[in-house]
């Protein structure tokens, strides 16, 4: 290894970008893989758990690292595009010793581990060489004593002895600073019950956002082992076109008990997505697109699309009708691109900017339809209208590629050879 600080925080690595020798990034750090055979000995760091394009996560050993530095690690650029396996006798130390409940005998003290370092050995083998150690908060401090000590002065890292349960704390945390799609990425990756513990921690809002960069079977999985009540606070908090591809993946009987939990307009949006043919423009729309009245002013529509929940593709185009404004609205009366909008007088009308002549999507569409029908317009969403011409929802082309992918498409890569 050509250069490297002499200790790494590996919390610290987790989402660090990967290159290759000439500049090109070919992926990001997600896990450092340990071998631990005991607590006396150092564990010796055997590689990096890399996520590349299409979110397929590869093994790249630490002899295929040449730098770490704050900010990026470089490798050789000859890298294993097989999927990563763990094996029996290897440790993921994000996956499954962050939070990990753990003593100092020498002082008798207990805390979570929410960070650890390793460093070069003299052999040049990384090992993992100290554990940073959070104690529980004590009265009105939120937040414990911290202690940074070496590997062989912590117990319960390997789990015996009655010790070495595992929190979610201080994973969460880091999850909460990533991309949805970045942690949905994360989450993926862990054992099953360390994902159901995570899931359990994250917020009703996080964890939506979560589950809808998911695949289906991790969606149900951890919707699945969620309270009743819980489960359906998070669909609310879901976009109700991802509610609606969820709960029908669900059993029959568990589908409509949490409908009936949910809030009765938020349950409603769904059922209706829920009617419609699958693979329609009914059934991939969004209910919830930007609408506004023929009052409303420019301003008003910038200030409606700067929300930051909304995906590109939505704050692309702004929705006019006639009240009611909730879908189904009243009569339809044309979109406004936001990139016109941009040279509008702020005070102007939305109305004065209208682009009333392009065509709108009915929701029987097939999908080659509305992929047509996008590429022909050169739209990044349209308007679905219903037979009464009222409003009923928009499609977006990342509904639409959600649909036309196979349904395995975030594991899917190309294939490597074994490691």
């Amino acid at each position: 290894m050509s250069t490297a600080p002499a200790r790494v925080y590996i919390a610290r690595l987790v989402g660090l970008p990967v290159f290759d020798p000439v500049g090109d990034q070919v992926g990001k750090v997600r896990d450092v893989v340990a071998a631990i055979r005991s607590e006396a000995n150092q564990p010796r760091i055997l590689g990096l758990v890399v996520e590349v394009f299409g979110r397929r996560r590869i093994f790249v050993p630490m002899t295929r690292v040449t730098a770490i530095d704050s900010g990026q690690v470089y490798t050789t650029g000859l890298l294993n595009m097989r999927r990563f396996e763990q094996r029996s006798t290897e440790t993921l130390v994000i996956g499954e010793l962050l939070d990990r409940e753990v003593r100092i005998p020498s002082t008798d003290v207990g805390g979570t581990v929410y960070d650890i370092a390793m460093e070069q050995a003299r052999n040049r083998d990384w090992v993992l060489c100290r554990v940073a150690v959070q104690e529980p908060g004590k009265g009105l401090r939120r937040r414990g004593q911290t202690h940074v000590v070496e590997w062989r002065d912590v117990t319960g890292l390997t789990g015996r002895d009655g010790e070495g349960t595992q929190g979610a704390t201080h994973l969460v945390a880091a999850l909460n600073e990533m991309r949805p799609a970045d942690a949905a990425s994360m989450i993926h990756g862990l054992p099953a019950e360390r994902r159901t513990a995570v899931a359990a921690a994250l917020d009703d809002e996080r964890l939506a956002d979560v589950l809808e960069e998911l695949p289906e079977e991790d969606q149900v999985e951890i919707l699945e082992k969620l309270d009743s009540e819980r489960a359906a606070d998070v669909l609310e908090e879901m976009s109700p076109d991802d509610a609606a591809d969820l709960i029908a993946e669900l059993p029959p009987e568990t589908a409509a008990a949490l409908l009936e939990l949910m809030e009765p307009e938020e349950a409603e949006d769904v059922r209706r997505l829920m009617s419609y043919v699958e693979d329609t423009a009914g059934a991939m729309m969004t209910s919830e697109p930007v609408i506004l009245g023929p009052d409303a002013t420019v301003a008003d529509a910038l200030a409606h699309v700067r929300n930051p929940e909304l995906t590109p593709a939505l704050a692309a185009l702004v929705y006019v009708c006639r009240p009611p404004l909730e879908t189904p609205t009243g009569r339809f009366l044309g979109v406004a691109h936001i990139q016109r909008l941009l040279r509008e007088p702020p005070s102007s009308l939305v109305a004065g900017a209208l682009d009333d002549s392009l065509e709108s999507l009915r929701p029987e569409a097939s999908i080659d339809e509305v992929a047509a029908h996008l590429a022909t317009y050169n739209l990044v969403a349209a308007p679905v209208l219903d037979e009464s011409g009222r409003l009923i929802g928009a499609v977006t082309v990342d509904d639409l590629l959600d649909h036309m992918l196979p349904e395995n498409w975030r594991d899917r890569s190309t294939r490597g050879e074994a490691r």
